[in-house]
């Protein structure tokens, strides 16, 4: 859905981030958290931004799911299995891409 320009490199956190996302969340979120049309959003976009939607949003989503309320994807059901490690290391991966695409 958006064009996602990739890191130099990543943080040890985010590489274990990233190794998390494509086992959780890629298949809706898509490659590089681009996000995946009539699926699921991007969140290499400026909703989720830091100051809009902190960490613990991320970590409250995938525990509890969230109901839609940005976009018209319909509500994303908890993600089974995610441990709080999981999400805080993917939420660095998702961060670290949000960077490189100049969302701070």
């Amino acid at each position: 859905m958006v064009e996602v320009r990739l890191p130099e490199s990543l943080s040890t956190q985010a590489q274990l981030g990233e190794i998390g996302f494509d086992a959780l969340c890629v298949e809706c979120h898509g490659e590089n958290a681009a996000g995946r049309n009539g699926v699921a959003p991007p969140l290499v976009h400026r909703i989720y931004e830091p100051s809009h939607h902190g960490d613990a949003a991320f970590l409250l989503a995938a525990q509890n799911g969230v109901r839609a309320h940005h976009w018209n994807f319909g509500n994303m059901p908890p993600v089974e299995g995610v441990t709080r490690a999981d999400v805080m290391a993917i939420t660095a991966y998702v961060r670290e891409l949000q960077r490189a695409n100049g969302i701070n």
